[in-house]
């Protein structure tokens, strides 16, 4: 393929295929969400963006953590550079995780650096301040009413907004609610069982 011609989908993943790229975004999700969700001052995990489309070939896969004060930082920081490594290193993709706190405002994403310090590739506005937060607001931003209602939740409970890809039930949902008795009733396609999750595996 003419480099010049060559689509970004392409650049960044080449001969992948949709299935290699999928399926490894939503294993190295869940194993995200599964330490995650044992942290002290996690209130909620969610997903967002293009892997709960049926997009073949999603840039990234976006999470959104809210959390309480008795958050820390560093661990959840430690989690999210794992997931974004780790996902580099097998198909070349990335992760965001985006952070609001318990009122629901918008914190920033999780710094995809060790330590805080000047680089001249950190957009944070105010590095260190918060440690291992990155407040680049002027780069992404979301927006209240997505952080109140994100399309998939995948703790405390699980519930979706609306109808999901299969792959994103199989390999991501199903897992999450084993060994969980359903809370309650579904409602059509678009609906996943609500399941309360326990403090361990």
């Amino acid at each position: 393929m003419n480099p010049r011609t060559e689509s970004p989908e392409h650049h960044q993943y080449g001969d992948r295929t949709s299935l290699e790229v999928r399926s490894t975004l939503l294993a190295l999700t869940r194993e995200f969400v599964r330490a995650a969700r044992q942290l002290v001052g996690v209130d909620r995990i969610a997903l967002l963006g293009s892997v709960l489309t049926e997009k073949a070939r999603p840039k990234d896969v976006d999470v959104l953590v809210s959390v309480n004060d008795g958050i820390d930082f560093a661990v959840l920081a430690r989690l999210g550079r794992r997931l974004q490594g780790t996902a580099q290193a097998r198909i070349n993709s990335g992760a965001d995780i985006f952070l609001a706190d318990a009122r629901g405002a918008y914190l920033g994403r999780v710094c995809h650096y060790r330590a805080c310090h000047p680089r001249a590739r950190c957009h944070a506005h105010n590095c260190g301040i918060r440690p291992h937060v990155a407040d680049d607001f002027d780069v992404v931003q979301l927006k209240p009413e997505l952080i109140v209602a994100p399309p998939l939740q995948v703790f405390p409970t699980i519930f979706a907004q609306d109808a999901i890809p299969a792959d994103v039930e199989f390999l991501l949902l199903r897992p999450l609610k084993q060994q969980h008795a359903v809370a309650g009733p579904t409602h059509g396609a678009a609906a996943v069982a609500v399941i309360p999750f326990a403090e361990s595996e």
